[in-house]
């Protein structure tokens, strides 16, 4: 039991990382569930409904539509759907009832598009995972279906951008033009001419897998790391040692963080990865740590905690403790406090 959750809450799920990751592109996307994946995503995960439109769906699957795998049904709403609603893609998201019966969606896929012509693709999901693993094959699957050969010019792209981990950062390079933004504060026509771009940078964990795609398909280098002061800069570059600062969270973002507090002040910070995705994106100071009791074990010796709010319940009472809010751990609570990552004295005092 290590790995349940007892005091916090679990992060954002897989099937909310997908739907935030393409609500910008234009596309359809839906979830083949009873309603109940959709209504977290809608109430909870989801903060841009009153500024822009997007088409997610629901299939409302019945028990018998379960029980027989009723996949006429779902393809002839979807294909209904995409009639009138005319989506550049159709994007489906599985949950755990189709998981468990083992729905061929690749196969609903190929029915769908022959019969709509419209790209569609599948993201697999299973409601089982949390935000950085839904996000990341959404990312990952768009991009295999959607991307094309471009002739390469200059810039960069900005990879695994959403509002569930960089809810109120703007992200700006100096001396680079950034070709594409994926995918928050974006439109599809940007994000298609990533294949053009000279680099990819991924600002989160979410934006790996498609990153090593477009490498190992495109040719196109990759970093990882928020781009302190316009400067891109790959955080696993600056070296670290054994600690008790910890910051915690999503590795991408904390590694940086943790990086950019070596660089400024000296000290050093190690990272508590507490987000699924993890390989490679971690030094040999840093944890990997799933669950709530492995990340009270892990920050238990800590002088200085830097961690969304909520950590604070299962922090050891003399530690330090610095706010920096996370909107797929801890939603709406401390929505107005989430600061711009990239302006660091907002949160932290550098001194």
């Amino acid at each position: 039991m290590n790995k349940a959750y007892r005091i916090l809450p679990v992060y954002t799920g897989d099937v909310s990382g997908a739907a935030s990751a393409l609500y910008e592109l234009g596309g359809m996307t839906v979830i083949h569930d009873p309603s109940g994946c959709n209504s977290t995503y809608n109430t909870h995960d989801e903060v841009r409904w009153y500024d822009k439109e997007s088409l997610i769906y629901i299939s409302g699957l019945n028990d018998i539509d379960a029980i027989t795998g009723n996949d006429d049904k779902f393809i002839e709403d979807i294909c209904f759907a995409a009639e009138r609603m005319k989506p550049e893609f159709i994007a489906l998201a599985n949950s755990p009832l189709p998981y468990l019966n083992g729905t061929d969606f690749k196969g609903i896929t190929r029915v769908i598009e022959r019969r709509t012509h419209v790209p569609c693709f599948y993201i697999k999901t299973n409601a089982m995972h949390d935000y950085t693993a839904g996000a990341s094959e959404a990312f990952a699957s768009f991009a295999e279906r959607m991307f094309d050969d471009k002739p390469r010019a200059s810039g960069v792209n900005i990879c695994g951008m959403t509002p569930l981990d960089l809810t109120n950062t703007k992200i700006e390079i100096k001396g680079m033009r950034i070709v594409s933004n994926i995918a928050y504060g974006t439109d599809l026509v940007s994000v298609l001419n990533a294949p053009s771009a000279e680099l990819n940078c991924a600002v989160s964990s979410a934006g790996i897998k498609m990153c090593e795609y477009m490498k190992e398909r495109f040719d196109i280098p990759y970093i990882a790391g928020l781009p302190w002061d316009g400067e891109l800069q790959d955080y696993r570059d600056t070296p670290r040692s054994d600690s008790r600062r910890y910051v915690v969270g999503e590795p991408v973002i904390s590694g940086s963080i943790a990086a950019r507090l070596k660089m400024v002040t000296g000290k050093d910070y190690s990272v508590i990865a507490t987000t699924e995705i993890t390989e490679g994106l971690l030094l040999p100071c840093d944890k990997r740590c799933h669950g709530e009791e492995e990340i009270r074990i892990a920050i238990r010796d800590a002088e200085e905690i830097i961690a969304d709010p909520l950590f604070r319940l299962i922090a050891p009472k003399n530690a330090k403790f610095t706010e920096l809010p996370h909107f797929a751990m801890s939603g709406r609570l401390y929505r107005k406090k989430i600061p711009n990552l990239m302006n660091m004295e907002e949160y932290i005092n550098e001194s």
